[in-house]
């Protein structure tokens, strides 16, 4: 396979990202039997920087699945029959018809493709819904690239309805943006690698409350690879997972876990929303508006508008520059780009990005 610039190009996209070379070196050590002592301290070092991530005292865990599979996992083993899911774009939707694809009954709060999710809404719908065991939501839509407060949402769900379980899906925001699990309430929280931890796709972050797990015990039919007490009790008590993880990619979580510690998570979320502002300035600077308004724009992923402006010739010239960009997603696409300003990449590298940019929209005539 060849790229026609460099090989490969810079990826700015909404996931996966770029990983860096002590993370792909990680990825080269020796693979061990999942079954060895060595595999057992490397969760067992994973185990305390995980809970750090997620802020949490109570459960957390890696599984060798996308995030999409946690979707299923908390409905199966968090749902007897009805849930709510807040929906807002592609990825929230995909959430719902999770859950109606598992045999429950599911309540969706629908808000328009864009919209940040008012709390004081989902409060007035969930309380008109009737009882539901669990709600769930994305904090940051990929899609669209909708930012929303957790904690106000967290709080509104409360009101509403203070004995459902609090499903939260923050695979495009955490360790990207602050999340507080244990602080805001939540039972089931979610992300994949290939988003803001910057790994290579293969494995999902979960954290999982007491509350949830006392719940899923009494759930039936909670099925076999996602079933969360399964899960759980490995990790937790023989630092192991049930079935053969992604060893390589446990190292790269590990050096990567350590990593972000050494730079600190409030100066990582500086950096993400220093990045955020820079695209957010350039790109109305160009004429391309924000699909979202102002207060819920994404701290790690951007969604500009266009009309009458060829997306797909300019994503091509940029991989040709040497920087991949990303078409818009769903029924936005042709509509929008979105570009990923996550992970690890830093200000001065966005800045040599949005330099090639401007060359390749003045030879376009923008």
């Amino acid at each position: 396979m060849s790229f026609p610039g460099e090989f490969p190009p810079r990826m700015w996209i909404p996931g996966p990202t770029y990983v860096r070379p002590e993370i792909l070196a990680a990825l080269g050590r020796p693979t061990v039997g999942h079954r060895t002592s060595i595999m057992t301290e490397l969760v067992k070092s994973i185990a305390p920087k995980l809970q750090r991530l997620f802020k949490t005292r109570q459960h957390s865990l890696v599984i060798s699945a996308s995030g999409s599979a946690a979707w299923e996992g908390s409905v199966r083993c968090g749902v007897e029959k009805r849930w709510a899911c807040v929906t807002n774009g592609s990825f929230s939707e995909g959430w719902a018809r999770t859950g109606e694809s598992c045999g429950r009954e599911t309540v969706k709060v629908a808000f328009e493709w864009g919209e940040g999710l008012d709390p004081q809404r989902i409060e007035e719908q969930l309380r008109k819904a009737g009882p539901v065991e669990a709600v769930g939501f994305v904090s940051n839509e990929t899609s669209t690239g909708a930012y929303s407060d957790v904690k106000a949402i967290c709080d509104a769900v409360r009101r509403a309805q203070p004995d459902a379980l609090l499903f939260v899906d923050a695979v495009s925001t955490l360790a990207g943006a602050p999340f507080e699990f244990d602080a805001w309430g939540i039972d089931v929280a979610l992300a994949s690698s290939q988003k803001c931890l910057a790994l290579p796709p293969g494995i999902a972050v979960v954290a999982l409350s007491d509350r949830f797990l006392d719940k899923a015990r009494t759930v039936q039919g909670r099925g076999y690879y996602m079933d969360f007490i399964h899960l759980a009790d490995d990790w937790d008590k023989q630092h192991q997972t049930p079935a053969t993880p992604a060893v390589n990619l446990f190292y790269a979580l590990d050096e990567q876990l350590s990593a972000m510690e050494r730079e600190g998570y409030e100066a990582r979320f500086v950096r993400h929303r220093t990045m955020m502002e820079r695209v957010d300035g350039w790109a109305n600077r160009h004429g391309f508006p924000s699909f979202v308004a102002e207060p819920y724009r994404s701290p790690t992923t951007a969604n500009r508008a266009t009309k009458g402006f060829d997306i797909a010739t300019f994503i091509a010239r940029m991989i040709e520059r040497g920087h991949e960009l990303s078409n818009g997603y769903g029924k936005l696409k042709g509509h929008a780009f979105r570009i990923g300003h996550f992970g690890d990449h830093s200000p001065i590298e966005l800045e040599n990005m949005l330099a090639i940019a401007d060359d390749v929209l003045r030879r376009m005539g923008r």
